[in-house]
């Protein structure tokens, strides 16, 4: 199993930490992995996206040109990246703040409103933890109880209760698709 990633978004939407809790989550379960962070100059609010790759044999390359799996999170990511989706792959798009909706036909598409769940939970800055709980869910990459753990390594400064509304995000967004 190989699944390569591009989660792709605004600076200041946690696409990077994102990434970094796959992959913490997929070396926690023996799989190798890359990470690939890619933002732009003017950081928050400026584009921000990065590959990450986990598999069950070594990795060649840490760049992903044509994912298995597109996560966007933002209208301009949505337009650049979904082109590059291979065939048959699958993109997870935050319905809240993209009005678009995807055009291939040749790809699952899961619409999340990670936003407005995010903020039904109270914080907006959890969206992508979200959408880290869908994609969990259909793709199986990674399971949802090493997402949890690893965002505790990641996010090491954050006291319990953020760790605790991280969770929450994270089983939102896989009972969106695991009712």
């Amino acid at each position: 199993m190989t699944n390569e990633i591009i989660i792709a978004g605004f600076g200041g939407q946690g696409i990077i930490s994102a990434g970094m809790i796959i992959a913490q989550a997929g070396m926690s379960e023996g799989r190798y992995v890359t990470f690939f962070p890619s933002y732009g100059a003017e950081m928050r609010g400026g584009t921000a996206n990065c590959s990450v790759v986990v598999s069950d044999e070594e990795v060649a390359s840490p760049v992903v040109d044509r994912p298995d799996t597109l996560m966007v999170m933002n209208e301009p990511s949505l337009i650049r990246f979904e082109p590059r989706v291979k065939e048959n792959g699958i993109l997870f798009f935050n319905q809240t703040l993209i009005k678009s909706r995807p055009k291939r036909k040749d790809i699952k598409i899961y619409p999340v409103e990670a936003n407005l769940i995010a903020e039904e939970l109270g914080s907006g800055r959890i969206a992508n933890m979200v959408m880290l709980g869908a994609f969990a869910a259909v793709t199986k990459t990674v399971d949802l109880d090493s997402l949890k753990a690893a965002q505790r390594v990641i996010f090491k400064k954050a006291d319990e209760k953020m760790h605790r509304l991280n969770d929450q995000a994270l089983e939102r967004g896989y009972k969106l698709i695991n009712g």
